[in-house]
């Protein structure tokens, strides 16, 4: 099992999409990316954590790839809105994916550069490694599916 951390403006829209592609074994929300040591949702909705909204996804490389999953991520959202989604709007919204190994940087980098062809805006995500990842509030998880 592999994992992989991403962020793409509100984390209960992306879990839902994600959690639902063939080869995800898991996924969860969280914040990631910032400064404070477990920050709550009403910490990281000020924007002075500097914490993104992410999804951690756990998948089966035998059944989907890393590339697959970051296909999914430039489909998923806007990537060249900076520090929003739609709507949504402050930092903890902004375009990220996290990397655990030079081979995902690699592969993000290389996703990114080939996605950036296809809009005329430039792609704002940033590629960072993984940072610490601190689940969110047990309301946050499953937030769309508990709602159907």
């Amino acid at each position: 099992m592999t994992k992989a951390l991403i962020g793409a403006g509100c984390f209960w829209g992306i879990e839902e999409y994600y959690r639902k592609l063939n080869g995800v074994i898991d996924t969860k929300v969280g914040y990631s990316g910032g400064k404070a040591v477990k920050p709550t949702y009403e910490e990281v909705c000020t924007g002075k954590t500097e914490h993104v909204e992410v999804v951690q996804i756990k998948f089966d490389e035998n059944m989907i790839s890393f590339q697959q999953i970051l296909n999914h991520f430039w489909k998923s959202h806007d990537p060249t809105q900076l520090n929003r989604q739609g709507l949504d709007v402050g930092r903890q919204y902004r375009s990220a994916i996290f990397y655990y190994s030079k081979e995902q940087h690699n592969d993000a980098m290389e996703s990114k550069e080939q996605t950036q062809i296809t809009f005329q805006r430039a792609i704002v995500t940033e590629i960072m490694p993984a940072q610490e990842f601190y689940l969110a509030e047990d309301y946050h998880q499953l937030y769309f599916f508990k709602r159907a």
